[in-house]
C-alpha cells in the first residue's frame, strides 16, 4: 500500500512543480502548456472579436468567465491529481509485467518523426471520437457530458467546459491508443497537443470557418455548432462527434449540417433547470434520479 501512496504523492508533486515552473517560464517553451493554452486562447478570442459570426453576441458572452475557469481547471488542476492516479496504475501494471509493448500492434520506432506524429494524431482523434459517441449513447455517461452541452452561447473557452469525470473516461482510452503504437516516443507530441487545442478552440469559437473542401477532413465551427444543437434529427442521440477531424463523421454517417447561419439554439431539453455554477455542475450525475 505504501508504494502506491508514494507513487501518487511523487506524481502529484511532480506535476504540480512542473505546472508552477511553467507559469514562471522555467520549462522549455515547447512544453509550456500553461502559456501555450493562454496564447492560443487570446489569439482565438481576438479573432472572435475581429470576425464575429454571431454579431449580436457579446464579447464577454454568457458564462465567459465560468468557461475560462473550466479551461484552466480541467487542463491543469485536475491533471495534477490524475497524474498520481496514473502513476499508481503504472506500478500496478508493472507488478503484472504489463508494458506499453504489451498492446502494440505496429512498431513505429523506425518511421520518420512526421509520420509518427501524424499517426499519433489520427489514432488519438479516433479514440476520442469513439469515446464521444459513447458519452452521447449511454445515459449514465450522458449525465456527465451534459456539463459540456449546458453552454448556451458558443465561444472558444466552451471547448474545455466539461465534467471532471470525462477525464476518467477519455484518458485511459487515449493511453491505450498510444500503447497500440509500439516504439513511439512522444518527445515531440507537444506539436500534436497544440494543434489539437487550436482546432478545439476554433471549433467552439464565434467565427465562421468551414475550411472549404477540407471540411471533409477537419472539424469546423459550423459543423460543431450543430453538435450542440438543442433539436437533433429524429432518432439521433447526437451528430457531428468529431474532435479535430470530421472525417469519422462522414465515414460513419453521423454528419449533419442543414444550414450555416449560426443562429441555431444550442443546449438540451431540461437545460433551463440544469445547475449554473461550477460546484453543482461538477457534482451532477451522482445523485439518484439525475439523468
Amino acid at each position: 500500500m505504501e508504494k502506491y501512496l508514494d507513487a501518487f504523492v511523487n506524481a502529484f508533486m511532480g506535476t504540480l512543480d512542473w505546472t508552477w515552473k511553467s507559469i514562471l517560464f522555467e520549462v522549455p517553451w515547447y512544453t509550456n502548456y500553461f502559456w501555450g493554452l493562454t496564447v492560443i486562447s487570446l489569439v482565438v478570442w481576438l479573432l472572435e472579436i475581429a470576425f464575429p459570426w454571431r454579431k449580436e453576441q457579446s464579447i464577454f458572452r454568457k458564462d465567459f468567465w465560468l468557461d475560462a475557469f473550466y479551461m484552466y481547471f480541467n487542463f491543469f488542476i485536475f491533471a495534477i491529481v490524475i497524474s498520481g492516479v496514473y502513476q499508481i496504475l503504472g506500478v500496478l501494471f508493472g507488478e503484472f509485467n504489463i508494458t506499453a509493448e504489451s498492446f502494440a500492434i505496429v512498431d513505429t520506432a523506425y518511421w520518420p518523426m512526421w509520420l509518427q506524429l501524424l499517426v499519433f494524431f489520427i489514432v488519438l482523434d479516433f479514440v476520442q471520437w469513439f469515446t464521444h459517441v459513447l458519452l452521447h449513447k449511454y445515459g449514465f455517461l450522458w449525465k456527465f457530458h451534459k456539463v459540456h452541452h449546458s453552454v448556451k452561447e458558443m465561444g472558444f473557452a466552451a471547448h474545455l467546459r466539461y465534467h471532471w469525470m470525462e477525464n476518467i473516461l477519455y484518458k485511459p482510452l487515449k493511453t491505450f491508443g498510444v500503447m497500440l503504437l509500439g516504439g513511439f516516443e512522444p518527445e515531440q507530441a507537444y506539436i500534436v497537443h497544440f494543434i489539437a487545442i487550436t482546432i478545439g478552440h476554433l471549433n467552439h469559437s464565434n467565427i465562421k470557418i468551414t475550411w472549404g473542401p477540407l471540411k471533409y477532413i477537419f472539424n469546423n465551427p459550423v459543423m460543431h455548432l450543430y453538435h450542440h444543437a438543442y433539436t437533433l434529427p429524429e432518432g439521433k442521440y447526437g451528430v457531428n462527434y468529431g474532435i479535430s477531424l470530421s472525417l469519422w463523421d462522414y465515414i460513419f454517417k453521423t454528419n449533419y449540417i442543414p444550414e450555416d447561419s449560426g443562429t441555431v439554439e444550442i443546449g438540451f431539453k431540461g437545460d433551463d433547470i440544469f445547475p449554473k455554477d461550477f460546484i453543482h455542475q461538477n457534482t451532477y450525475g451522482f445523485k439518484k434520479g439525475q439523468r
